[in-house]
């Protein structure tokens, strides 16, 4: 209607007045400049009225992964503006929780605009009559979670965007405790967003906060200390990547002060850059992102390759594998979860694993096995939920992320997590043996567990919602020729867990084709576009000799279940 395009013009308008960004308002003054003032009259479609419509269809959201979306002008796009308004909610929350006078600290990646983000955030803290502190350049987002407690911050907030496409960015909050918001948090901070008028009436002085020194990482690397034993072995050859992201330093010192040998940094993917030009997704389990570091390898033959994402809060490990095209295989998330709890196990740590409803259920009966030494938990899918488990020593999620010092940063840590993996492979090297041979000893003494992941994504996000409507109307009986035993609609809560949109299916098992259980679990990412699907298969194991039906059975049953859910999802 007319009356409906003129008042989308005039919101495009508003917003534009108040826009203190040079390049997005130049970007959104070409687009009105663009429409045709007979198409506003007549309520006409065009293709730049369609572009104005999505960016001004609703604000982004502020939830538990704070905001993350594309860059660009309007309140459905990542901007100056957008953050300015989140941090200037984010300071009401935090005053009227009594914390008016305490300090935010302000980390950031090297993201188009994350600078811009953070230095609007120090400004918004300080005139709302907060203290602000930045971290000193682009650090990995582990160092911002520890720099939270370390500095007894009433609040921390990293802008980043994680391992999304080059053209997002993200702004991810930490309250005092070090870990990320969880509700009612989450729906408070956006109430107090929503509630903000005029950007004008921000304050937002051009100075007062602090930029801190290297003194911060330098307590950070020294905490990384702990992560290791004195003593144990050193020797193992790392290539490492940090995927064009601001891992590499701190990953290089941390090693360094372990005391093992400097890792062979892949060349092309080493300087932090926004662009990502040799990845078409910098994330280390997409297709290709891993393809320059294997190369490296079969150059440098090190004993094992380790990756960051672009923020270095995720850990990625690959073993040279002779059958893998290239040499190398890529470790799933579950598997290196694994490996580290064993180490923990053999390291005789004391307290609660965790993982997420989403992982593997091999840590259960790890801490099962370790005795009473070591409780078991599981949670939601995210960190923000992990690190608030009592008496947490040990935690990981399937999507690369593991926290292996919950006393020094919780949340997940991409660098702790590679020196673990690190001691650990060097411990192997040192009896003759592989991460690879430590996984096939795991699958005799607790059975195969083999998960994948179904991973659809979406350009229109409403297929997302309707595959999931399409399960609950009319959910599976059947998945891999195993019987759907029990099937839960995780929206209504357990009595562990609160309410999410997702959907968990049980599968019984067939002794006939020797699998002993299976489970899916289907869920809308938190981040991206993308509905994902996580498989599990238990495949019992009599024998390292048996290794290799128990992985065909395996792989015949994920196969089934990738193809079945694709047909009852609609996807």
């Amino acid at each position: 209607m007319a009356s409906d395009t003129a008042e989308l013009i005039r919101q495009a308008r508003t917003w534009l007045a108040e826009d203190p960004d040079p390049e997005t308002r130049e970007e959104l003054r070409r687009l009105l400049d663009g429409v045709d003032p007979a198409d506003v009259e007549n309520g006409a479609e065009s293709e730049q009225l369609a572009e104005i419509a999505e960016r001004f269809d609703g604000m982004l959201q502020f939830g538990t992964a704070g905001l993350r979306g594309e860059l660009g002008a309007g309140p459905m796009r990542m901007n100056r503006a957008v953050v300015i308004r989140a941090a200037a909610g984010l300071a009401a929350y935090l005053r009227k929780q009594g914390r008016g006078g305490g300090l935010v600290v302000i980390g950031y990646d090297a993201r188009y605009k994350s600078a811009d983000f953070a230095r609007d955030t120090a400004a918004v803290m300080v005139g709302a009559g907060l203290r602000a502190a930045l971290l000193p350049r682009p650090l990995p987002t582990p160092v911002l979670a520890f720099a939270v407690r370390h500095l007894g911050a009433v609040a921390g907030v990293t802008v980043t965007a994680s391992h999304n496409p080059p053209r997002d960015n993200g702004y991810k909050v930490y309250l005092g405790d070090g870990s990320q918001i969880v509700p009612p948090a989450d729906g408070e901070i956006a109430a107090e967003i929503a509630a903000i008028g005029r950007l004008a009436d921000v304050p937002r002085p051009e100075s007062g906060w602090e930029t801190l020194g290297d003194e911060v990482v330098e307590a950070y690397l020294a905490r990384t200390d702990a992560v290791v034993t004195p003593g144990c072995p050193r020797d193992v050859d790392v290539v490492y990547t940090p995927l064009h992201g601001v891992g590499r330093d701190t990953f290089v010192a941390a090693f360094t002060r372990a005391g093992f040998p400097a890792p062979t940094v892949v060349a092309e993917q080493a300087e932090p850059d926004p662009a990502f030009p040799t990845v078409a997704f910098p994330n280390p389990e997409e297709p290709g992102a891993m393809d320059l570091a294997f190369a490296t390898a079969r150059s440098a033959r090190p004993d094992i390759v380790i990756a960051n994402d672009p923020d270095a809060d995720r850990c990625a490990v690959a073993v040279a594998d002779p059958s893998a095209p290239g040499g190398w295989r890529m470790l799933r998330g579950d598997e290196v979860g694994a490996l580290l709890a064993e180490h923990l196990v053999h390291k005789r740590a004391e307290g609660t694993f965790a993982t997420t409803i989403v992982s593997s259920s091999l840590l259960s009966r790890i801490a099962a096995k370790a005795g009473s030494e070591v409780s078991y938990d599981e949670t939601l899918t995210g960190f923000k939920w992990l690190a608030r488990v009592d008496g947490l020593r040990y935690a990981y999620e399937e999507a690369l992320g593991y926290c292996v010092d919950p006393a020094g940063v919780r949340d997940k840590d991409g660098i702790t997590a590679a020196l673990l993996v690190a001691e650990l492979a060097a411990e192997l090297k040192q009896k003759g043996r592989t991460l690879a041979e430590l996984l096939d000893d795991i699958a005799v003494e607790y059975g195969l567990h083999a998960t994948d992941q179904l991973s659809v994504r979406v350009a229109d996000v409403s297929l997302i919602a309707a595959a999931m409507r399409r399960l609950r109307e009319r959910p599976p009986a059947v998945l891999a020729g195993l019987t759907v035993a029990s099937a839960e609609d995780l929206t209504r809560g357990t009595d562990k867990l609160p309410p999410t949109d997702g959907l968990r299916y049980h599968l019984s098992g067939d002794e006939g084709r020797g699998v002993e259980a299976a489970r899916v679990v289907v869920r809308p990412s938190g981040t991206e576009p993308k509905l994902k699907c996580y498989l599990e298969v238990v495949v019992p194991v009599s024998s390292a000799l048996a290794l290799d039906r128990a992985r065909s059975t395996a792989a015949s049953v994920l196969h089934g279940l990738t193809t079945d859910l694709s047909a009852a999802a609609g996807i």
